[in-house]
This record gives structure tokens, sequence and C-alpha cells, in this order.
């Protein structure tokens, strides 16, 4: 599919049916446009089969959960909602992107109790989500913004107002010519890329942000367990910055991402190594199986 994201043929899932592509459409007074209440999933699909797609949905609804925001429709209700939009759509291949969110009703301010909390379904192709990095190694920009406290937003929720801070620390990073930015958290450990979690490799073991200050990714838990079953030890930690200059490895890791390599952050600089091309050829193989 090419195109600006309205103007594309297809159908969209929307509170329980299919709707054209192009009539998916919200009111101006729409709650989450102002004051971010949404969650979202984003999911692949691999030769017809979703990845982890129950997983996907148990998150999402208790994203909602988090947000105080009842999703208004089982797991199961969704696994089958994302079939229907691909077999809608001819997909076998595709990025799925669930969306839960507050819609316009009859409260328009912080409080918005009253309002219909509101679900849509699309899928679409996309291919490698760092482009050529996938194979030569992205390189991140280290983000000026931080990642927040626990204490100050439900950092466990996959909602959208946590990635403001991502969209404006990735355009930062294109500006200067990276792909990517890294965060750190609050207390200045590194903590995760703007789309995906990070991983390093030192003399043969992983060591990975402790993820208890951010997301805990599906895609994160996957590659630990197939680290895990190949006798790989893996240091799930607070990573102080300058420890990167003594690792030789790095990649990233999540639905979008997949498993992407990563050759340079900030002035860090890693191999595209043997580790991470097997880790990835892994998961390759997995989401195929």
């Amino acid at each position: 599919m090419d195109g600006d994201y309205d103007d594309r043929d297809g159908k969209i899932w929307m509170d329980g049916k299919m709707v054209d592509w192009r009539d998916a459409n919200v009111h101006l007074l729409t709650h989450a446009l102002h004051y971010a209440s949404s969650v979202f999933e984003g999911e692949r699909c691999y030769d017809g089969k979703i990845f982890k797609s129950h997983e996907h949905s148990l998150r999402l609804i208790e994203s909602g959960r988090l947000l105080d925001m009842p999703i208004p429709y089982s797991a199961e209700e969704l696994d089958a909602a994302k079939r229907e939009v691909l077999d809608a759509n001819g997909l076998d291949n595709a990025y799925i992107r669930v969306l839960a969110w507050r819609g316009s009703g009859p409260d328009m301010g912080v409080s918005a109790a009253r309002n219909k909390v509101r679900v849509a379904i699309a899928a679409w192709k996309w291919g490698s989500y760092y482009g050529d990095a996938k194979w030569q190694g992205a390189k991140l920009d280290i983000s000026k913004w931080k990642r927040p406290s626990p204490e100050t937003i439900p950092t466990a929720a996959k909602a959208s107002g946590l990635y403001m801070i991502c969209t404006m620390s990735k355009h930062a990073a294109e500006a200067k010519g990276c792909s990517d930015a890294l965060f750190m958290d609050w207390e200045g450990y590194v903590a995760e890329a703007t789309g995906a979690n990070i991983f390093f490799v030192k003399d043969g073991e992983v060591h990975t942000p402790q993820a208890d200050r951010f997301l805990n990714g599906l895609t994160r838990r996957t590659i630990i367990e197939l680290l895990k079953e190949r006798g790989i030890t893996v240091h799930e930690r607070r990573m102080r910055p300058e420890e990167m200059a003594e690792m030789q490895e790095c990649f990233l890791t999540g639905s979008a991402a997949e498993v992407t390599p990563v050759a340079q952050i900030g002035d860090y600089h890693f191999q595209v190594g043997q580790l991470t091309r097997e880790i990835s050829d892994a998961y390759e193989q997995l989401v195929r199986s």
C-alpha cells in the first residue's frame, strides 16, 4: 500500500463492523485527540499467522485497565476481529494496528468517564521498520528526554501519551542522520529506544535493562527465552550509559523492529556480530513456524 494513510483502498474494523478505509473517521472533539486517552498494539502477521496475537490482545485490555479505560471487547473477540481484517484485505504478511480510545460524548474535559471507549483495527503491508539498518546496523542518537518514573504515569501500559517524547526524539535523531534514539530513565540508566527494547552483548553474554520502568515488550520476552534456550546467560539489570563502551554487539527488539542490529549509539560503536545474527535468524524461524 502506498500514499497517505487516510487515502487508501481496503477495510478497517471499527466498533464491531467493517468500514471502507477512507470512512474510518472520528469527530474533531474525540477525547483522545485532546487528552491522549488511547492505548494500542502493533503486531505482525507472518504467512497468515499473527505472532502472539492473544498476548497482544490481553495486553491491550490491561493497558486500558491501567488508564481507567475498560476495553469493551474480550481478548478472544479482538483475536477474531484481527483475523477478519486480514481476510477482508487479503493479507498474509502484514502489520496490524489495534487502537482503543475514548471517543466523543457528553464529556469534553479532562474527565470523560461517560464517553464511550471505541476500538479499531487496521492492517497493511509493511517491510523492515529500520530499512537497510536491518542488515547493516542502525545508528542511534541519545535523546535529551528521559523515560518517566512509574510514579508519574503507568509505564506498563502501551499508551499513546507515552510516545510523545518518542516522536520528538526520533525527529531529532533523523535530523542527525540516525535511525532512532536511545532513552535513559529519570535516574540516568539506559532504558529503551523510541519503539523498541535494547540488548547488548559482551564476551558471549547478553545484558539488557531491567524492564520495570518501561514497557516489557513481548518481543523482548521472546528473545530472552530464545537466548536462554541456547544456554546464553542473560543479565537483566540497571545499566549505566558509560557501560556501552565495553559492549561488543547491540540489537533492538520489537514487533515492528523485530531483531535489528545496532552499529552506533552516540559515540559508542558495535559490531554486527555473530550472536546478533544468530538470534535474529532464530526469531525469524520462530515467527514463521
